[in-house]
């Protein structure tokens, strides 16, 4: 099983002038959390992409870039492009270029989004919001599998025999359909043959098995061979040397952060009887020991019908940076061993 981190990458606080040199501390020390991944031994990395205030990931794949000139090995991924509201000619010389400067070690996981700003940002209308990334994804899996594009739909011009440059180092640049919980998605995914990445940032993990069944089953039977059709895991989770550390520097920038979007969302306001109820043994967060974390991640995996990737969201509890570079750490260097010594 692959194991990695995906980062959000947090703001610092402030206005002005203190706000961008917040802002270009916070970009440093993320690239030397990616640099301290690869040196540890984890095998992923992925940047999400926000347009809001408090996150700097608008633009994942110049992250990435530069976190490719100081990596060797880890594989460098998107977590997720917001497809709907991109041009994927744009996406794939974007990746395209990143696979280049990576030697081969370029991904990206595509999907809607979970927030809603990049729609009015890039003038789209949100009632479009599956129609938009349904065609886009169309079109680019046409540019992935082809130099030159004949290609029409309704949200962009259409391309006639087209040449779409650069081309990746790997022979098919890998896509992976990023997913929450809508049946429609999980059969997408699979009826196209694209591994899935299912974000469970809620409830229990062991819920999503009957989609991910729906997942293989549709690629199954669109004549997909079943070692294609991988699924990844991400997740809340963050490792520390006792689950008492783990839960007391973890909670406090959790429940803030989460009560604050709460409040956008109509959810109620976060409590430590709810964190421990999703911190528990069906749960779907992964805050604790290295011993702990690793037999939940086992447990997930085969409550799942197994799971190729595990990916730990971890910098969206205020925690320190090197709180972060610790428990990167401790996931390379313990966890990892431990469920690939078991599987």
């Amino acid at each position: 099983m692959e194991i990695g981190i995906d980062s959000f990458a947090a703001a610092s606080i402030g206005t002005g002038d203190e706000r961008a040199k917040n802002s270009m501390d916070a970009l440093a020390q993320l690239l030397e959390r990616i640099e301290h991944a690869d040196q540890v031994g984890l095998d992923v990395f992925g940047i999400g992409e926000h347009h809001r205030k408090e996150f700097l990931d608008s633009a994942p794949a110049i992250i990435l870039a530069a976190a490719a000139a100081r990596t060797k090995r880890i594989k460098l991924t998107s977590a997720v492009t917001v497809l709907s509201a991109a041009d994927p000619v744009r996406v794939f010389q974007n990746f395209a270029t990143l696979d280049l400067i990576s030697k081969g070690r370029a991904e990206m996981v595509v999907g809607r989004g979970s927030f809603t700003e990049a729609y009015p940002l890039f003038g789209l209308d949100l009632n479009d919001y599956d129609e938009l990334f349904t065609e886009k994804l169309d079109l680019l899996l046409n540019i992935r599998n082809h130099e030159f594009v004949t290609w029409s739909g309704k949200f962009r011009a259409a391309l006639h025999h087209q040449a779409v440059y650069p081309r990746p180092l790997q022979q098919q640049l890998p896509i992976w359909l990023g997913v929450g919980g809508t049946p429609e998605s999980f059969a997408r995914a699979g009826t196209l043959g694209l591994p899935l990445m299912v974000a469970v940032i809620g409830g229990e993990t062991h819920r999503f098995r009957p989609l991910i069944d729906l997942y293989r089953k549709a690629g199954e039977k669109a004549g997909h061979a079943p070692e294609k059709l991988k699924v990844g895991l991400h997740s809340l989770g963050y490792v520390a040397h006792t689950n008492e550390e783990a839960t007391e520097q973890f909670y406090p920038g959790y429940a803030k952060i989460f009560t604050r979007i709460g409040k956008e969302r109509g959810w109620p306001a976060v409590t430590r009887n709810h964190f421990e109820a999703q911190n528990g043994p069906r749960g779907a967060f992964l805050v604790g020991n290295p011993e702990e974390v690793a037999e939940k991640i086992l447990r997930h995996s085969e409550a799942l019908g197994g799971i190729a990737r595990f990916t730990f969201q971890m910098d969206n509890a205020e925690l320190s940076h090197e709180q972060l570079l610790q428990s990167i750490e401790l996931i390379g260097k313990r966890v990892a061993p431990l469920i690939n010594k078991n599987i």
